[in-house]
């Protein structure tokens, strides 16, 4: 199905199979390989802007150390989360749309992205300020980020393009009323939380599974700014919250997260009432509470920005023993597209950078490509070898992984009893945020649409009340009144 009577083609010139559902194994996932429409689109997508990282290209970070004060090894047999461990790990935080030069007070998501050099490899947890996202399909991915770039005639930004993408895809809503709240504009990098986001598989010792969350709460307390403070910051000082941070730890004042998990029983996820692998959605902690792990302190600044900061590649893909990924679809696209975005951004072997190196001896088959600089001198490039350098052979069903035998197709997730679009979002607005919060956003939001004219208006009229009926028609009312 097409929705016009020119449908998009792949770069070959071949009718695209789709642009709104990856191929999977059932509605439920996994993504699979051999989807070549999708695996060309993030590739090409991962190739649009050199050197700067695509989205989160403005950003700042440091170094610390996590510690953990609980004992969470019922859960799972990853070294950095047994009891006492202390794992030495790097932390960036940016903004998502913004290019290098943009302002780091502009209204934004935050991206929250952590590194663990552990004693089995590097562990990386690639999230935001948000426990939730616009989208639950990654092909939708290089759309989303480009309906928030600039046009392509005037190179300007466009409220009527933003929104036309967020009102064709409802499935945005939670997270648009996160942005359009306080949470899209914090005081500082250290004054936010982070949130790993997606789903992810614990596996522990004896073998049990369990589906987790990630919660990264500031302990420096939660503070935001105003839009007025935020209008300032952004022409006086674009590089506030990396200056922030930078002279904080400077200062000795080590910011701080204190880290917990929900954890979901394996067999749970069949019949919770949300998908638990949708990325739009939350898991209410009165169903699943928090469980301390530990906490984060960051307590060492880059010696060199470009070389420490710049230079750091993430990937959600980069996992340990004991963990795993899971059934959500936009986990399993990003597994593939961030080190691929590496790969193109910084050299084909990224990963041999001090600030990517491993802290354990590293073993691989990847081979030459640009800027080698560890080799594996004249042992066998190949496994398997009767020369006898050691390689991988482990069994077929691996631990970290889930069962799943459906036919393959492109569609959404198959709906649990209480999914919808517009329900979670609504229950933020209407349950979590108290009248002053709700009348800032309806004036935000009023204020966000003066540019959208049309059918793109109407649309977001109607998005925000199926949201809230009568913070929708609050926000119709102001806008209507300010023509």
């Amino acid at each position: 199905m097409t929705t016009t009577d020119t449908p998009s083609t792949t770069g070959s010139g071949a009718p695209a199979p789709s642009d709104r559902n990856s191929l999977t194994m059932g509605p439920n996932g996994p993504l699979l390989l051999h989807d070549v429409h999708f695996i060309e689109q993030m590739a090409h997508f991962n190739r649009e802007r050199v050197p700067e990282r695509s989205p989160h290209a403005k950003g700042g970070g440091a170094f610390g150390e996590l510690e953990v004060t609980a004992d969470v090894s019922r859960f799972t047999k990853a070294a950095l989360f047994q009891p006492g461990a202390k794992t030495p790990m790097l932390a960036r935080f940016s903004t998502v749309a913004g290019e290098q030069g943009s302002p780091d007070t502009w209204r934004d998501v935050r991206g929250f992205a952590l590194k663990f050099y552990t004693t089995e490899g590097n562990y990386d947890i690639v999230g935001n300020n948000t426990p939730i996202f616009f989208l639950r399909d990654p092909i939708k991915f290089p759309h989303f980020i480009r309906s928030q770039k600039r046009t392509p005639d005037s190179g300007l930004r466009s409220a009527q393009m933003q929104w036309d993408f967020w009102t064709l895809n409802p499935e945005s809503a939670h997270q648009v009323a996160y942005l359009m709240g306080e949470r899209g504009l914090p005081k500082s990098w250290r004054h936010m939380n982070g949130y790993g986001s997606h789903t992810f598989l614990w596996v522990n010792a004896a073998g049990e599974k369990f589906w987790v969350k990630y919660h990264f709460h500031t302990q420096q307390g939660m503070a935001f700014l105003s839009n007025e403070e935020a209008a300032r910051l952004a022409g006086s000082d674009a590089d506030y919250h990396r200056r922030d941070l930078f002279d904080a730890i400077a200062r000795g004042e080590f910011p701080s997260w204190k880290v917990s998990v929900q954890v979901m029983p394996y067999a749970d996820a069949a019949t919770y009432r949300f998908n638990p692998f949708d990325l739009t959605k939350t898991w209410p902690h009165t169903d699943y509470p928090l469980i301390e792990v530990g906490r984060f302190t960051l307590n060492r600044n880059p010696e060199n920005f470009f070389a420490q900061i710049e230079q750091a590649a993430f990937s959600p893909g980069n996992t340990v023993p004991g963990i795993g990924l899971s059934p959500d679809k936009m986990l399993l696209g990003r597994s593939f597209a961030y080190n691929d975005a590496q790969r193109n951004r910084i050299g084909t072997n990224f990963h041999q950078l001090p600030v990517n190196k491993p802290i354990v001896p590293v073993n691989t088959y990847m081979f030459d490509g640009q800027m080698t600089y560890e080799h594996s001198g004249s042992q066998a490039v190949y496994a398997p070898n009767s020369a006898g350098r050691p390689y991988a052979d482990g069994p077929a069903a691996p631990e970290e992984t889930w069962e799943t035998d459906p036919e393959m197709v492109r569609a959404a997730y198959t709906l649990h009893a209480e999914d919808d679009d517009f329900g979670q979002a609504g229950t933020l607005v209407r349950e979590v945020f108290d009248d002053a919060q709700r009348a800032a956003l309806v004036a935000q939001v009023s204020g966000a649409l003066a540019g959208v004219q049309g059918d793109v208006l109407e649309r977001a009229f109607n998005y925000w009340k199926s949201i809230d009926p009568a913070v929708g028609e609050s926000i119709e009312s102001a806008v209507r009144a300010a023509r």
